[in-house]
């Protein structure tokens, strides 16, 4: 069980005094009275089994000081993913604070899933002495600051991709994660997902055999606002990243080359000078090589397909659909288009590695994506920008020689 001095940090359980206080408000911190809520149910529970003669003594399967104490920073989309796994489906952890520059955000996601603390400040959450471990899913460029504060709190880090758009940040956060000894783990929800869990597993089992080609294609329904995109870093550190990883995981070997090639036919990306529609060519450490075919916008919907070819066989991961049923008439077989969107087509694996993470705090494990895997995509993509504007392949030793 997961015990809370057992970790970096001395994480110790809410003092229930405070949980009404009122003296916070200058700090934005509001709280509210869900824990007193349930103190008082476990002594309504405690007078019940005094006085019902049929009364059972039941055991927690968890008990709260057992838990660890989670507190979300960014309250947007992502956030609000995490938000409603942490507070109903992760057994071993509980959603004490939210956080979001906006206060409104903060408030609405906190009242939600009856969050007890909510601030404005990332910096009350992380020095608030009853969370133990941190999601970061606010802007990129917060993520490496908020990391290395974080560590230097004895939090444990989830933070979504990247951790940054510079390899020199990437490395500072790594340090001073390594220094304060706490776990970080990074968002590739696709490595959760059981479709392409089943990819990975056909490999590292040898149905395949020896690995030789594997192609990923991943097209997004709709393009983000423009005012992301500007910010995004580009289509290959915003959208191909999470492909860098899946090749990588999948193949289980280091990419040693990439050859990008792209266009943009929306002339708003385009004038951004970024691509909505690319391919990279990739070679591995291991011979194998392979495809990523990339679009911003698909008239079809979420496309997320894969091919794995080995000299033993073959795997395929296909789309997901909203139901499993098909109609046909004189002009042709239908079915429904593909589900919507990430969120959709990727939420049993936003959760599955939710799960994973609260397990490697309380069984005190390796996370199963470290900071270290969160950066090299990130070198895989400055290869393929670098490679894209001067039309060559690009090897990877250019980015990072301790990679080639």
């Amino acid at each position: 069980m997961y015990k809370p001095d057992h970790q970096a940090g001395k994480l110790k359980r809410p003092d229930k005094t405070n949980l009404t206080r009122t003296d916070s408000y200058d700090r934005n911190l509001f709280y509210g009275d869900s824990k007193l809520h349930k103190v008082m149910v476990q002594q309504s529970a405690e007078s019940f089994t005094k006085v019902a003669d049929s009364a059972l003594r039941l055991e927690d399967s968890v008990s709260e000081e057992a838990k660890v104490h989670v507190g979300i920073i960014g309250c947007g989309r992502i956030g609000q993913c995490h938000a409603a796994n942490l507070a109903n489906k992760v057994p071993d952890a509980e959603l004490v604070c939210v956080s979001d520059f906006f206060e409104e955000s903060a408030r609405r996601l906190a009242k939600q899933y009856n969050v007890p603390m909510a601030c404005t400040d990332y910096k009350d959450l992380i020095n608030n002495a009853d969370v133990h471990a941190i999601i970061v899913c606010s802007p990129t460029d917060t993520h490496a600051d908020i990391i290395k504060e974080a560590a230097a709190a004895g939090k444990h880090i989830f933070c979504e991709k990247p951790i940054d758009k510079s390899l020199a940040v990437i490395d500072e956060a790594l340090a001073a994660v390594e220094e304060a000894g706490v776990k970080l783990m990074i968002g590739f929800q696709k490595r959760f997902d059981a479709d392409f869990g089943r990819a990975y597993d056909a490999r590292t089992k040898g149905f395949l055999g020896t690995p030789v080609k594997l192609h990923l294609t991943s097209r997004d329904p709709a393009p983000p606002p423009v005012g992301y995109l500007k910010n995004s870093g580009g289509v290959f550190l915003d959208q191909t990243i999470h492909d860098f990883d899946m090749a990588r995981y999948l193949v289980g070997s280091d990419v040693v080359e990439i050859y990008a090639t792209g266009l943009a036919v929306n002339p708003e990306i385009a004038a951004l000078g970024d691509y909505d529609n690319t391919i990279c060519h990739l070679k591995f450490a291991n011979g194998c090589i392979g495809t990523i075919d990339n679009s911003r916008a698909t008239p079809y919907g979420y496309d997320q397909k894969a091919e794995f070819f080995g000299t033993s066989g073959v795997i395929t991961v296909n789309n997901n659909f909203p139901n499993t049923a098909t109609y046909a008439d004189r002009t042709g077989c239908h079915t429904d288009l593909p589900v919507y969107f990430f969120m959709q087509r990727f939420a049993s694996a936003f959760l599955m590695e939710m799960i994973a993470f609260i397990d490697c705090i309380v069984q005190d494990t390796p996370v199963p994506c470290t900071g270290n895997d969160g950066r090299i995509p990130v070198v895989y993509a400055m290869a393929a920008t670098k490679s894209i504007k001067e039309n060559r392949p690009v090897r990877i030793s250019e980015i990072d020689p301790s990679l080639g």
